[in-house]
């Protein structure tokens, strides 16, 4: 009797810590995925900025209008011109889990094609 009953103590063991590891790796796959569409997101909106100027640079501002409407809806964007130079800030929340952290971009072209 005693060596049936060694077996009855592990019994259901692997269920247990099974069930313990599960959400521990489900969150760590949800981290990695918000992280991968969060970098995403920041490159798309830096791609933007850097459209949007080189546009309002050549003094197409639909071109640009329509460039920052597009690749980063939902983004504020902000227009600073000196020095020769027009440069476009972009704001936006950043997607996913991480929404609390703000998302900046600023692009910036030569005035006027110079």
């Amino acid at each position: 009797m005693i060596a049936s009953d060694r077996g009855q103590g592990d019994r259901g063991s692997v269920t247990v810590e099974f069930a313990v590891a599960l959400p521990v790796v489900t969150l760590v796959l949800v981290s990695l995925v918000a992280g991968v569409v969060l970098a995403d997101r920041a490159g798309r909106l830096q791609d933007t900025a850097g459209a949007a100027a080189r546009a309002l640079g050549r003094g197409d501002d639909g071109a640009a209008a329509t460039a920052v409407s597009s690749g980063a809806p939902g983004a504020s964007s902000s227009i600073r011109r000196s020095d020769g130079l027009v440069c476009v800030d972009l704001r936006a929340a950043a997607p996913g889990p991480f929404a609390l952290l703000p998302l900046r971009a600023t692009g910036c072209a030569a005035e006027g094609g110079r």
